[in-house]
């Protein structure tokens, strides 16, 4: 997926980026980079690796050496940035998030019209630097933003520095992603995630709208580039599952819409009388808990972490490129509290099901410690469609989803004609692959969300939220 984050401001200032920037790297796992402004230097950048290492760890030596009143970083789960760029308009450096799905078309026309790029491995463009290009093909920023957003098929959202110390943030053309402003003391912050801009002293004074570009200095505040457009299709997976507990988008705290997600779930259950003799609720681990706590509010069963997952070495399963390691390493995490586990009739919550594989491995071990059986409920509908709007899973076919496998083992291609269906419960192909997924993982019973559900707990018009990955409407 990836974050950004930046400041503009009267004084030095790139510690407090650097801390910001940090706050956002539970959105991605590859790269992580700072670039800053100093008057007297211009402008300074820094990328490191973080597959193997926190943000935090591989950037504390770069503070001593980097300095500046202006700064941006990311933490990026694609390629290295931000890029540091020089055209027409003045240099600057650039980090973006999204994702591009005709970059080679764009690249061969940049290309056939004379232009050039540095090569990656095996002869890849880098995708910032591939954004930069289009920019630079107009004569001003706004005008290389707006050309950029209308060539790109998929999602793109902008943050530059510019040589003079002002930062210019642009948010995707239809809102999928946020873009939050803060006002401090000294200047003005930019972020993904809106608790950074508060840890760091800052006050969100508001979130840029679908297509808005704006430019922003400690002198002038925030000028407005190029105005919001009305149409919004904020991603609804924000809430359920990559946005951090902490963080509010549209007026919506992402804490609190996991519970009522979590409670909607539990009097679903209740009304179709499911799961009712139940021992405990608990929550996947992370993202997880919340949903279950709601859960567990609603339906008075207690709360309790049958097993904890062990993350001083490794935070993140997912983090080795190999799958055979990362499927270990889980594995390995998992550390049962015997006594919440024997003997009990267990409800688990998860933010979303998507392959399946850790899932099962958690399952046959909580079974593995006595459990007497595992129910599991996911926070989302059934994901139908891989996302082709952001970059936030590893999924490169629709076939990888354990969704779209189950029903082609039911009913062959024939089945992807009737997804709405099998979507929902309350059909007769719904109820076959809920049942035809219990009997891969030995779940005692499976329930999704339903779309409705989810859309409730969020709270926003459904016009407002893309829900592409469950119902394939763009």
């Amino acid at each position: 997926m990836g974050g950004f984050f930046g400041i503009t401001s009267k004084k030095e200032c790139l510690v407090d980026v650097f801390f910001g920037v940090d706050y956002h790297s539970h959105l991605g796992t590859r790269r992580g980079g700072l670039a800053a402004y100093d008057e007297k230097i211009g402008l300074q950048r820094k990328i490191h690796n973080i597959e193997n290492s926190p943000f935090r760890t591989k950037f504390e030596d770069d503070l001593n050496e980097m300095r500046g009143s202006a700064g941006i970083g990311c933490i990026s789960d694609t390629d290295p940035q931000p890029m540091l760029i020089r055209s027409r308009s003045g240099a600057y450096a650039i980090s973006t998030i999204g994702i591009i799905n005709n970059a080679s078309e764009l690249i061969e026309e940049i290309l056939s019209d004379g232009g050039h790029f540095d090569a990656m491995t095996a002869g890849r463009v880098n995708s910032t630097e591939l954004v930069a290009a289009l920019i630079n093909r107009k004569s001003t920023f706004a005008e290389g933003i707006k050309y950029a957003q209308d060539k790109v098929k998929g999602t793109l959202s902008i943050l530059m520095l510019k040589e003079n110390g002002h930062l210019v943030a642009a948010r995707d053309k239809l809102g999928r992603i946020p873009i939050i402003i803060g006002k401090g003391e000294d200047g003005y912050s930019v972020t993904f995630e809106s608790f950074a801009n508060t840890k760091l002293g800052f006050t969100n004074v508001r979130e840029l709208g679908p297509a808005e570009i704006v430019e922003i200095s400690p002198d002038d505040g925030i000028v407005q580039l190029a105005p919001p457009q009305k149409e919004m299709r904020v991603c609804a997976f924000l809430w359920s599952y990559y946005g951090f507990p902490t963080s509010t988008y549209e007026g919506i705290n992402v804490e609190i819409m996991r519970y009522k997600n979590g409670e909607i779930l539990a009097q679903y259950d209740k009304e179709k009388g499911r799961a009712q003799d139940l021992d405990y609720v608990g929550g996947v681990p992370d993202s997880g808990t919340p949903h279950a706590i709601g859960y567990a509010n609603a339906s008075k069963v207690p709360f309790a972490r049958p097993y904890i997952k062990y993350t001083p070495t490794w935070a993140r399963s997912f983090t080795p490129a190999n799958q055979l390691q990362r499927s270990k390493i889980a594995k390995m995490k998992q550390i049962p509290v015997h006594d919440l586990i024997a003997d009990k009739n267990l409800l688990f919550v998860d933010d979303s099901i998507v392959r399946g594989t850790q899932l099962k491995e958690t399952v046959d071990f909580l079974y593995s410690h006595g459990a007497k059986s595992v129910h599991m409920r996911s926070a989302c509908p059934p994901i139908m469609y891989g996302c082709k709007y952001l970059n936030f899973t590893r999924a490169t076919s629709d076939l990888e989803l354990i969704t779209r496998r189950t029903i082609l083992e039911l009913e062959g291609e024939e089945g992807f004609n009737h997804l709405e269906e099998y979507s929902n419960a309350e059909t007769e192909r719904g109820r076959k692959m809920r049942d035809a997924i219990c009997k891969k993982f030995n779940f005692a019973s499976l329930e999704f969300q339903s779309l409705e559900g989810l859309i409730k707990s969020i709270g926003l018009e459904p016009c407002k939220l893309c829900t592409y990955c469950w119902n394939g409407k763009e």
